[in-house]
Parts: C-alpha cells; structure tokens; sequence
C-alpha cells in the first residue's frame, strides 16, 4: 500500500495526482476529519453506503486498507488537501483473473462538483496501467442514478443484477453489476 508520509502539498510519492482532486493512502491522523464528514453525509449515504463513522471503525477501515487484496484512496481535492471522499478496491485477485471490485462515495458539501468523475479517471488509469489487472466491477443499487450515470461515463457495462446483493444500513439490497475491462478502457475515450 502506498507510503503514509505527507508532503506539505498533502501528497505523498505514491498518490495519484489529478488537476482538481488526488488520492492517497488513508492515515492515522485522518480519522478526526473523514469521519466528520461522513457523520455531515449521514442522511446524503442513508441507504446507499455505510462509511465510517467513528473511530472504531476508521481504525477498521485502516486495517482493511493495509490487506494486500485491498486499496483505500482518499479523494482530496489539490486546493487545500480537504478530504472529500475514497475510492477503494476490494477483493483484488492477481494471476488468471486479475480483477477487483470498485466501491467509492463522495460526502454531501462535495457531491456533484466532478470530484468523483475525476477520481474514477484517475483510479482506472492506476488499476489498468499499474496494477494492470484486466477487469474491475462495481455493484450499484437500481435507484442510484448518480452512481450509475458515473461508472456510465466511465465506460462501464451493465452486465446484470444482483437480487439481495449486499447489506447496508441492515437491509438486502438489489445491485445492478456494472463492469469495464481494459480493453474497453483502451477504446474509449476516458482516458
């Protein structure tokens, strides 16, 4: 995982730099402010994701980012380091299948500003070019729109839809499977 030390720009070698947001590893000295603005998103996630609200579990946020089948990025935005969101990779698998599901939010002060759009551009260059997997998923409830216009736009594919897929705030929740491969990334024009 990437390097935990800081510049005074807020970055460190291993972020991934764009021209308004950047993402890097998550630290210890972040938990006062990620969970600040997820306790202000509260009613903003109600029902779509459950990010961490205290420090118990950004503490278990933290160990989950430090598994080697796991990459945590915060997103922050380059004008002041501010903290606005992750994008992250769960279940990474390497050798035949070389792929990994996307989850990712945006808090509610920064949400429809293209923070997200610039960070899934970003993050999609890392996991084709970098890490060169072959394919990355993301699962999407039937009734996000923002989400499902995002990964859209990203050159993402519906391919089909999950009854009961995952629980969140305690209930079953359906989930469109949404899903790019690299050669899809290659040919389009997100690059």
């Amino acid at each position: 995982m990437a390097s935990t030390k800081k510049s005074s720009a807020g970055t460190d070698s291993k972020s991934i730099i764009g021209k308004r947001v950047y993402l890097r590893a998550p630290q210890e000295e972040d938990c006062l402010e990620l969970v600040a603005l997820n306790q202000l998103s509260v009613k903003f996630h109600r029902g779509l994701v459950s990010p961490p609200r205290t420090r118990v579990e950004f503490e278990a946020l933290l160990n989950r980012s430090r598994r080697v089948d796991t990459e945590y990025f915060l997103i922050c935005r380059r004008e002041d380091s501010a903290i606005v969101g992750n994008m992250n990779l769960s279940q990474i698998f390497r050798e035949g299948f070389k792929n990994a599901y996307l989850g990712y939010y945006v808090g509610a002060p920064f949400a429809n500003q293209g923070y997200a759009t610039e960070s899934i551009k970003l993050l999609l260059r890392h996991v084709f070019r970098k890490m060169k997997l072959h394919r990355i998923e993301a699962n999407i409830q039937p009734g996000n729109i923002a989400s499902i216009a995002l990964v859209r736009q990203a050159g993402f594919t519906q391919e089909g839809y999950s009854r009961r897929y995952l629980k969140i705030d305690g209930r079953w929740r359906d989930h469109e499977r949404w899903a790019l491969t690299v050669e899809d990334w290659k040919a389009s024009k997100v690059i």
